[in-house]
């Protein structure tokens, strides 16, 4: 079964992480947010943060027939297994085609996803979507790679392999407001879209669940 998204706990666990972004860029001195959570923190409301400076990751021609939003965790496996196996074929068949439009949102299930969507922020529309693939190529690789600075350090790697400089990830990974701003945004269209699996697909403003190639063709080619 598709990962489930126990939504309030993500929010008051992610936006908990700031501890982990004020502090140095030293792994070793990295905060392990879970473990921490004050009863300030627990009052905070992700909602009232502003998210007007969080972007849509977009591929494909604008004017497409189609628009078709993916909602992914970086952490999730049926992710994974939907990038490495099936996206490819999407993105031949349907994006570079024009006929869709690609959307990417991500959902945080952890502190480890909510990282990784820093990074593959960092570089931008230009990058964010080899940052992507990377991550999900690499999934099981550095989501096990051991705690917490470990994971981070891995991270790391993948933003440097994509050509991000240390000084450049650093900030990224610093940026506390960011941080609150994309789970905010994360909360606001799980919400909206009625989000609580991954992956998980509007097309066309009709949702759907996780499928197979061959059953997402079907459901393309019928809106084209």
């Amino acid at each position: 079964m598709n990962r489930m998204i126990p939504l309030a706990l993500v929010v008051i666990a992610a936006v908990a992480l700031g501890a982990y972004f004020l502090l140095p860029s030293n792994v070793q001195n990295v905060a392990v947010a879970d473990e921490t959570l004050s009863s300030e923190t627990q009052d905070t409301d992700a909602s009232v943060v502003a998210t007007g400076g969080i972007e849509d990751m977009i591929l494909g021609d604008p004017n497409a027939p189609i628009t078709m939003i993916e909602y992914a965790s970086y952490t999730c496996p049926h992710c994974g297994s939907f990038h490495q196996n099936t996206y490819p074929q999407l993105k031949a068949d349907y994006i570079d085609t024009g006929k869709v439009k690609f959307i990417f949102r991500e959902v945080y299930f952890d502190r480890f996803g909510l990282w990784a969507s820093m990074v593959a922020r960092c570089g931008g529309q230009d990058r964010f979507f080899g940052i992507t693939d990377l991550m999900f190529k690499t999934q099981g690789d550095w989501t096990r790679a051991g705690d917490a600075p470990v994971i981070v350090e891995e991270l790391r790697k993948i933003g440097r392999l994509a050509g991000l400089n240390n000084e450049t990830l650093e900030s990224c990974l610093q940026n506390e407001d960011q941080a609150k701003a994309l789970v905010a945004w994360y909360q606001e269209n799980a919400a909206r879209d009625d989000i609580n699996s991954t992956p998980s697909f509007i097309i066309n403003g009709r949702k759907y669940a996780n499928m197979g190639y061959a059953e997402m063709q079907e459901v393309l080619d019928g809106l084209l």
